[in-house]
Protein backbone atom coordinates (compact mmCIF):
# COMPACT_ATOMS: atom_id res chain seq x y z
CA UNK A 1 0.00 0.00 0.00
CA UNK A 2 0.56 3.37 -0.21
CA UNK A 3 1.50 5.73 2.96
CA UNK A 4 0.26 9.23 1.16
CA UNK A 5 0.80 12.91 3.63
CA UNK A 6 -1.50 14.25 2.29
CA UNK A 7 -5.15 13.30 1.46
CA UNK A 8 -7.21 15.17 -1.04
CA UNK A 9 -10.01 16.82 0.55
CA UNK A 10 -13.03 14.42 1.59
CA UNK A 11 -11.12 11.58 0.71
CA UNK A 12 -9.38 9.01 3.32
CA UNK A 13 -5.91 8.42 3.59
CA UNK A 14 -4.32 5.13 3.22
CA UNK A 15 -2.25 3.86 5.88
CA UNK A 16 0.77 2.33 4.97
CA UNK A 17 0.84 -0.18 7.91
CA UNK A 18 3.62 -2.41 7.16
CA UNK A 19 5.69 0.80 7.21
CA UNK A 20 4.58 2.14 10.36
CA UNK A 21 5.62 -0.90 11.76
CA UNK A 22 8.88 -0.99 10.25
CA UNK A 23 9.27 2.25 11.47
CA UNK A 24 8.67 1.48 14.71
CA UNK A 25 10.80 -1.47 14.58
CA UNK A 26 13.61 0.76 13.80
CA UNK A 27 13.20 4.07 15.51
CA UNK A 28 11.61 2.52 18.45
CA UNK A 29 12.56 1.76 22.02
CA UNK A 30 12.76 -2.11 23.29
CA UNK A 31 9.35 -1.10 25.33
CA UNK A 32 7.12 0.32 22.18
CA UNK A 33 8.61 -2.59 20.19
CA UNK A 34 7.67 -5.25 21.89
CA UNK A 35 4.19 -3.36 23.08
CA UNK A 36 3.74 -3.68 19.21
CA UNK A 37 3.77 -7.28 19.88
CA UNK A 38 1.05 -7.27 22.41
CA UNK A 39 -1.41 -4.75 20.78
CA UNK A 40 -0.92 -5.49 17.47
CA UNK A 41 -0.24 -9.00 16.81
CA UNK A 42 -2.13 -9.86 20.15
CA UNK A 43 1.34 -11.79 21.12
CA UNK A 44 1.08 -12.53 24.88
CA UNK A 45 4.52 -14.16 24.51
CA UNK A 46 5.91 -10.81 24.56
CA UNK A 47 3.91 -9.51 27.66
CA UNK A 48 6.82 -10.67 29.73
CA UNK A 49 9.43 -8.83 28.10
CA UNK A 50 7.07 -5.15 28.06
CA UNK A 51 7.44 -5.45 31.74
CA UNK A 52 11.13 -6.19 31.63
CA UNK A 53 11.57 -2.71 29.90
CA UNK A 54 9.63 -1.12 32.24
CA UNK A 55 11.59 -2.88 35.19
CA UNK A 56 14.84 -1.15 33.25
CA UNK A 57 13.55 1.89 34.47
CA UNK A 58 12.65 1.61 37.87
CA UNK A 59 14.37 2.95 40.72
CA UNK A 60 15.20 1.37 44.31
CA UNK A 61 12.70 4.05 45.49
CA UNK A 62 10.09 2.55 44.17
CA UNK A 63 9.44 4.67 41.66
CA UNK A 64 10.65 4.61 37.61
CA UNK A 65 13.41 7.63 35.72
CA UNK A 66 15.93 6.57 33.15
CA UNK A 67 13.75 8.98 30.60
CA UNK A 68 10.85 6.61 31.05
CA UNK A 69 8.57 9.91 29.32
CA UNK A 70 11.36 11.12 26.82
CA UNK A 71 10.62 14.36 27.62
CA UNK A 72 12.65 14.31 30.39
CA UNK A 73 16.14 12.64 30.13
CA UNK A 74 16.95 12.40 34.09
CA UNK A 75 17.54 9.10 35.87
CA UNK A 76 15.72 10.12 38.80
CA UNK A 77 12.44 9.09 40.10
CA UNK A 78 9.64 11.17 38.69
CA UNK A 79 5.47 10.97 39.10
CA UNK A 80 5.66 11.78 35.58
CA UNK A 81 7.59 8.55 34.87
CA UNK A 82 4.86 6.22 37.43
CA UNK A 83 2.32 8.37 35.19
CA UNK A 84 3.68 6.57 32.25
CA UNK A 85 4.78 3.32 33.80
CA UNK A 86 1.00 2.55 35.11
CA UNK A 87 -0.55 3.91 31.87
CA UNK A 88 0.92 1.06 30.20
CA UNK A 89 0.12 -1.35 32.57
CA UNK A 90 -3.37 -0.03 32.93
CA UNK A 91 -3.31 -0.42 29.16
CA UNK A 92 -1.40 -4.12 29.21
CA UNK A 93 -3.89 -5.33 31.73
CA UNK A 94 -6.96 -4.55 29.64
CA UNK A 95 -5.71 -6.06 26.68
CA UNK A 96 -4.84 -9.33 28.96
CA UNK A 97 -7.20 -9.71 31.03
CA UNK A 98 -4.89 -9.84 33.71
CA UNK A 99 -3.47 -7.35 36.31
CA UNK A 100 -0.91 -9.94 38.36
CA UNK A 101 2.17 -8.64 36.64
CA UNK A 102 1.48 -5.04 36.95
CA UNK A 103 0.66 -5.40 41.05
CA UNK A 104 4.11 -7.45 41.10
CA UNK A 105 6.13 -4.95 39.15
CA UNK A 106 4.59 -1.72 41.16
CA UNK A 107 5.55 -2.66 44.60
CA UNK A 108 7.10 0.07 46.34
CA UNK A 109 5.91 2.41 43.58
CA UNK A 110 3.27 3.76 45.89
CA UNK A 111 5.71 4.19 48.59
CA UNK A 112 7.65 6.46 46.43
CA UNK A 113 4.19 8.45 45.51
CA UNK A 114 3.77 9.24 49.08
CA UNK A 115 7.24 10.21 49.47
CA UNK A 116 7.05 12.67 46.69
CA UNK A 117 3.25 13.73 47.78
CA UNK A 118 3.46 17.53 48.98
CA UNK A 119 -0.26 18.43 49.40
CA UNK A 120 -2.47 15.68 51.64
CA UNK A 121 -1.62 12.92 48.86
CA UNK A 122 -1.12 15.15 45.64
CA UNK A 123 1.71 14.83 43.77
CA UNK A 124 3.30 17.36 41.55
CA UNK A 125 3.66 16.32 37.95
CA UNK A 126 7.36 16.89 38.23
CA UNK A 127 10.25 17.29 40.79
CA UNK A 128 13.01 19.67 40.68
CA UNK A 129 15.44 17.37 40.05
CA UNK A 130 14.46 17.17 36.65
CA UNK A 131 16.05 20.23 36.25
CA UNK A 132 19.53 18.84 36.36
CA UNK A 133 19.17 17.00 32.79
CA UNK A 134 17.94 17.95 29.67
CA UNK A 135 14.03 18.08 29.07
CA UNK A 136 11.34 19.47 26.96
CA UNK A 137 11.28 23.54 27.30
CA UNK A 138 7.12 23.14 29.10
CA UNK A 139 8.99 21.40 31.77
CA UNK A 140 10.89 24.40 32.68
CA UNK A 141 12.90 24.20 36.69
CA UNK A 142 10.84 21.24 37.56
CA UNK A 143 8.73 23.69 39.94
CA UNK A 144 5.23 22.79 39.63
CA UNK A 145 2.44 22.27 42.40
CA UNK A 146 0.51 18.97 43.41
CA UNK A 147 -2.24 18.68 40.99
CA UNK A 148 -5.11 16.74 39.43
CA UNK A 149 -2.19 16.25 36.49
CA UNK A 150 -1.09 13.72 37.42
CA UNK A 151 -2.32 12.60 40.88
CA UNK A 152 -6.20 11.96 39.72
CA UNK A 153 -4.90 9.38 36.52
CA UNK A 154 -1.99 7.53 39.16
CA UNK A 155 -5.13 6.88 41.73
CA UNK A 156 -7.55 5.76 39.15
CA UNK A 157 -5.05 3.45 37.52
CA UNK A 158 -3.82 1.94 41.03
CA UNK A 159 -7.84 1.29 41.74
CA UNK A 160 -8.17 -0.38 38.16
CA UNK A 161 -5.36 -2.66 38.80
CA UNK A 162 -6.37 -3.54 42.30
CA UNK A 163 -3.42 -2.43 44.33
CA UNK A 164 -4.17 -1.20 47.83
CA UNK A 165 -2.06 1.24 49.19
CA UNK A 166 -2.38 3.97 51.99
CA UNK A 167 -1.36 6.77 49.48
CA UNK A 168 -4.47 5.90 47.14
CA UNK A 169 -6.73 7.03 49.85
CA UNK A 170 -4.85 10.06 50.67
CA UNK A 171 -4.92 11.09 47.05
CA UNK A 172 -8.28 10.35 46.27
CA UNK A 173 -9.36 12.72 49.03
CA UNK A 174 -6.94 15.21 47.27
CA UNK A 175 -8.86 14.94 43.86
CA UNK A 176 -12.46 15.31 45.50
CA UNK A 177 -11.15 18.40 47.42
CA UNK A 178 -9.32 19.67 44.43
CA UNK A 179 -12.90 18.47 42.67
CA UNK A 180 -14.57 20.93 44.82
CA UNK A 181 -13.49 23.66 42.68
CA UNK A 182 -15.55 24.70 39.72
CA UNK A 183 -11.94 25.93 37.65
CA UNK A 184 -10.56 22.28 39.26
CA UNK A 185 -10.22 21.06 35.42
CA UNK A 186 -8.89 23.86 33.04
CA UNK A 187 -7.44 21.69 29.85
CA UNK A 188 -7.77 18.41 28.33
CA UNK A 189 -4.66 16.89 29.79
CA UNK A 190 -6.19 17.39 33.39
CA UNK A 191 -9.41 15.99 32.00
CA UNK A 192 -7.95 13.24 31.32
CA UNK A 193 -6.48 12.33 34.40
CA UNK A 194 -9.53 13.24 35.95
CA UNK A 195 -11.87 10.74 33.82
CA UNK A 196 -9.56 7.93 34.66
CA UNK A 197 -10.20 8.54 38.06
CA UNK A 198 -14.01 9.02 37.83
CA UNK A 199 -14.30 5.55 36.36
CA UNK A 200 -12.82 3.94 38.90
CA UNK A 201 -14.03 5.50 41.61
CA UNK A 202 -16.35 3.12 43.93
CA UNK A 203 -19.08 5.95 44.88
CA UNK A 204 -20.46 6.03 41.62
CA UNK A 205 -23.84 8.16 43.02
CA UNK A 206 -20.80 10.70 43.30
CA UNK A 207 -18.47 10.00 39.96
CA UNK A 208 -20.56 9.44 37.67
CA UNK A 209 -22.72 12.54 37.65
CA UNK A 210 -19.12 14.49 38.13
CA UNK A 211 -17.94 12.18 35.27
CA UNK A 212 -21.14 13.46 33.02
CA UNK A 213 -20.56 16.95 33.89
CA UNK A 214 -16.86 16.86 32.71
CA UNK A 215 -17.46 15.44 29.55
CA UNK A 216 -20.17 17.79 28.46
CA UNK A 217 -17.53 20.88 28.68
CA UNK A 218 -14.35 19.16 27.02
CA UNK A 219 -14.99 21.24 24.02
CA UNK A 220 -14.32 24.37 26.52
CA UNK A 221 -10.92 23.67 27.80
CA UNK A 222 -7.46 25.15 26.67
CA UNK A 223 -5.34 22.11 24.60
CA UNK A 224 -8.62 20.65 23.75
CA UNK A 225 -9.39 20.28 19.34
CA UNK A 226 -12.60 19.05 19.14
CA UNK A 227 -11.91 19.29 14.89
CA UNK A 228 -8.60 18.64 13.24
CA UNK A 229 -6.29 22.01 13.65
CA UNK A 230 -2.93 23.00 13.71
CA UNK A 231 -0.56 22.93 16.89
CA UNK A 232 -0.66 21.02 19.56
CA UNK A 233 -3.92 19.73 21.05
CA UNK A 234 -5.82 16.31 22.63
CA UNK A 235 -8.31 15.41 20.47
CA UNK A 236 -11.29 12.93 20.96
CA UNK A 237 -9.03 9.99 19.73
CA UNK A 238 -7.22 10.12 22.92
CA UNK A 239 -10.13 10.48 24.81
CA UNK A 240 -11.71 7.80 22.94
CA UNK A 241 -9.00 5.47 21.23
CA UNK A 242 -11.67 2.43 20.77
CA UNK A 243 -15.00 3.59 19.70
CA UNK A 244 -16.04 0.79 22.55
CA UNK A 245 -14.80 3.63 24.84
CA UNK A 246 -17.82 4.93 27.74
CA UNK A 247 -15.74 8.24 26.25
CA UNK A 248 -16.60 8.24 22.64
CA UNK A 249 -20.18 9.06 23.54
CA UNK A 250 -18.82 12.81 24.40
CA UNK A 251 -18.49 13.13 20.81
CA UNK A 252 -20.24 13.47 17.91
CA UNK A 253 -19.35 11.34 15.03
CA UNK A 254 -18.56 14.00 12.35
CA UNK A 255 -16.16 15.03 14.54
CA UNK A 256 -14.33 11.92 15.38
CA UNK A 257 -14.33 10.66 11.58
CA UNK A 258 -12.50 14.09 10.32
CA UNK A 259 -9.86 13.46 12.88
CA UNK A 260 -9.36 9.87 12.12
CA UNK A 261 -9.10 11.12 8.39
CA UNK A 262 -6.56 13.39 9.54
CA UNK A 263 -4.65 10.87 11.84
CA UNK A 264 -4.67 8.36 8.46
CA UNK A 265 -3.24 11.66 6.33
CA UNK A 266 -0.78 12.55 8.77
CA UNK A 267 1.63 9.58 8.14
CA UNK A 268 4.91 10.56 7.36
CA UNK A 269 7.02 9.11 3.86
CA UNK A 270 9.27 7.12 6.22
CA UNK A 271 5.98 5.34 7.96
CA UNK A 272 5.75 6.79 10.99
CA UNK A 273 4.11 10.00 12.63
CA UNK A 274 5.53 13.04 13.47
CA UNK A 275 5.05 15.10 17.15
CA UNK A 276 3.74 18.70 17.52
CA UNK A 277 5.94 19.86 19.75
CA UNK A 278 10.04 20.37 20.74
CA UNK A 279 11.34 17.20 22.08
CA UNK A 280 15.07 17.52 23.82
CA UNK A 281 16.90 15.89 21.25
CA UNK A 282 16.95 13.95 18.50
CA UNK A 283 16.75 10.66 20.45
CA UNK A 284 13.85 11.70 22.30
CA UNK A 285 12.29 12.77 19.22
CA UNK A 286 12.74 9.38 17.64
CA UNK A 287 11.32 8.03 20.54
CA UNK A 288 8.30 9.80 20.62
CA UNK A 289 7.59 9.55 17.20
CA UNK A 290 7.31 5.65 17.47
CA UNK A 291 5.30 6.55 20.72
CA UNK A 292 2.95 8.25 18.65
CA UNK A 293 3.00 5.85 15.59
CA UNK A 294 2.18 3.19 17.52
CA UNK A 295 -0.73 4.90 19.26
CA UNK A 296 -1.78 5.78 16.00
CA UNK A 297 -1.66 2.36 14.91
CA UNK A 298 -3.73 1.02 17.64
CA UNK A 299 -6.58 3.96 17.09
CA UNK A 300 -6.74 3.44 13.28
CA UNK A 301 -7.26 0.05 13.76
CA UNK A 302 -9.77 -0.15 16.57
CA UNK A 303 -12.14 2.32 14.05
CA UNK A 304 -11.85 -0.22 11.26
CA UNK A 305 -9.15 2.16 9.65
CA UNK A 306 -5.85 0.24 9.65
Amino acid sequence: MSSPTNAPAGTSATVDVDRARAFVGSEGRILERRLAQVHLDADRSAVPAVLAALRAHRNADGGFGHALEPDARTPHSQPLFADFALDVLDDLAAATGDPGPARELLAGTGDYLATAATDGGGVPIVLPSIAAHARAEHWGKGEFPAGLNPTAALAGRFRALGIDHPWVDEAAAFCWRQLESPDAVADAHTALCVLRFLETDPDRGRAEPAYDALGARLGELALFQLWPGSGYGLTPLQFAPHPDSPRRRFFPDDAVEAHLDALAAAQRADGGWSISWDAPGETATREWRAIVTLAALRVLRAYHRG
